[in-house]
């Protein structure tokens, strides 16, 4: 059978179980958070007053972390590539609506959320240039990205599995620096938003561990793949106006190293966590070529651990049209 008719069959064999996948890591709409239930209530009296409250409390948060949240919330917003890619994955078919075209519907209905808090509560804090940041995200829809996963299920729900457990770090992290500095409500924004990713991720994770019941030498094969080219974020084209892609990816990337949100280290964490969870090192009765890809594997985060010991983060922060250094005081 070809590598192709193995992936189409197996995505078929799977999509038997995707309604059970829906009920068990999706919620339904009308129990389901939404961004409104965060935000200043516009039909209230006391709107104007809650938005001075919130404007008061964001001036206190420093000027990296605002980077990261702005270049979070772009990522989130970048969402109809995400839906785009997703729907040309090899056995979703939205033609027939089949059950995973229902699942990526649904994930996309989920995710949407997240953009549309983030974005109204940088517009509501004053303390971000509005245009600047939408320039940035219409950029990174029209320069969509390039993740090496081709339309290969296999490879595509390793780059899930792994992305939504990144995302889910990041929005955790930045919950935790937002209480510290004193904004309990965005503190609480990122908390729920980081509790979606981890269903999704927990989501994902089980779609790549059915398929290694049933074809465990492609599944190990298609892993190692990915973990050789390395999980490209997917804002890797993210730029300002003016820019080229790409260049503002890596100093948000500084940002998020500087201030302990998303770092090397926690890229062989979440290795390590996949590794174990898809139990790689107890797999047996695999073709010789699966199984010099589990042992490559099984090495492969402490590799990946020396060389982000060997990183270096610049100490000072790149000017971002996104915030200018003067609107932001700094700790």
């Amino acid at each position: 059978m070809s590598l192709h008719n193995m992936r189409l069959e197996v995505m078929r064999f799977l999509e038997n179980k995707v309604d059970g996948f829906v009920n068990e890591y999706l919620i339904p709409v009308e129990t389901l958070w939404q961004p409104s239930d965060f935000l200043p209530d516009t039909s209230s009296e006391h709107f104007f007053d809650e938005v001075t409250e919130l404007r008061e409390i964001a001036k206190d948060l420093p000027y990296d972390f605002w980077i990261v949240l702005i270049g979070d919330t772009v990522t989130e917003e970048a969402l109809p590539t995400y839906e785009s890619w997703l729907m040309d994955v090899e056995g979703v078919d939205n033609v027939e609506r089949n059950g995973w075209s229902k699942w990526v519907r649904h994930w996309t209905g989920e995710e949407n959320r997240h953009g549309d808090l983030l974005n109204k509560y940088l517009y509501l804090s004053g303390r971000v240039n509005m245009k600047e940041v939408e320039i940035t995200t219409h950029h990174l829809i029209n320069d969509g990205f390039d993740i090496g996963t081709d339309r290969d299920p296999y490879k595509n729900f390793v780059y899930t599995s792994f992305q939504e457990l990144a995302t889910y770090v990041s929005h955790n992290r930045v919950a935790k620096l937002a209480k510290t500095y004193g904004d309990k409500k965005l503190s609480r924004m990122c908390n729920m938003i980081a509790g979606d990713e981890m269903r999704h991720h927990n989501a994902y994770s089980e779609f790549v561990k059915q398929i290694f019941t049933v074809d465990p030498n492609g599944m190990m094969l298609a892993f190692q793949e990915m973990m050789k080219k390395k999980i490209v974020m997917p804002a890797g084209f993210l730029r300002e106006s003016g820019q080229k892609i790409s260049e503002a990816f890596e100093h948000f990337s500084d940002s998020a190293q500087r201030i302990g949100v998303y770092t090397a280290q926690d890229y062989v964490d979440i290795m390590r966590k996949l590794i174990e969870r898809w139990e790689i090192g107890n797999m047996l009765n695999l073709s010789e070529e699966a199984e010099k890809a589990r042992d490559f594997l099984m090495k492969l985060p402490d590799r990946m651990a020396r060389v982000s010991e060997r990183l270096v983060i610049p100490a000072e922060s790149h000017v971002f049209k996104w915030v200018e250094p003067a609107l932001v005081r700094t700790r």
